[in-house]
């Protein structure tokens, strides 16, 4: 395992990679933890607005060309940015159930669907885990 990968790839890279990993532990955390209470709308909104900024972030990555410049890690982007806001007025409505079955899929979306692409042999991330 090395950052070399990492440390010379580009500031929207290494931004993502930031926000991803964070993402990743805080989601995790939010699962762990009681819900409803203080902290879990407060680590909430810090893991919404992550989310973001990998979404936001993931258009000015362009490594895995698929259609043109573009992938299916972004129509993941574009999907999530949508849901997102979706999930927290179902919160803010107290709407549980229904905020439950929005965040979980992102939450699983975002590590397992995005997580094997970044894995993919050639990208930075694999480079970083398993080395050239």
């Amino acid at each position: 395992m090395t950052l070399e990968p990492l440390i010379h790839a580009s500031h929207a890279i290494q931004v993502h990679t930031v926000a991803a990993l964070s993402k990743l532990g805080l989601g995790l955390v939010q699962f762990a933890a009681p819900k409803g209470t203080l902290p879990h709308r407060v680590v909430g909104w810090a893991w919404v607005m992550l989310m973001v900024t990998v979404c936001v972030t993931a258009f000015f990555i362009h490594e895995l060309r698929t259609f043109g410049a573009w992938s299916p890690i972004h129509l993941l982007a574009i999907f999530t940015l949508i849901m997102l806001p979706f999930a927290v007025l179902h919160a803010r409505k107290h709407r549980i159930a229904s905020h439950k079955r929005a965040m979980t899929p992102l939450f699983l979306g975002a590590l397992v669907i995005a997580g094997v692409f970044t894995f993919w042999p050639g990208r930075i991330m694999h480079k970083v885990v398993f080395g050239s």
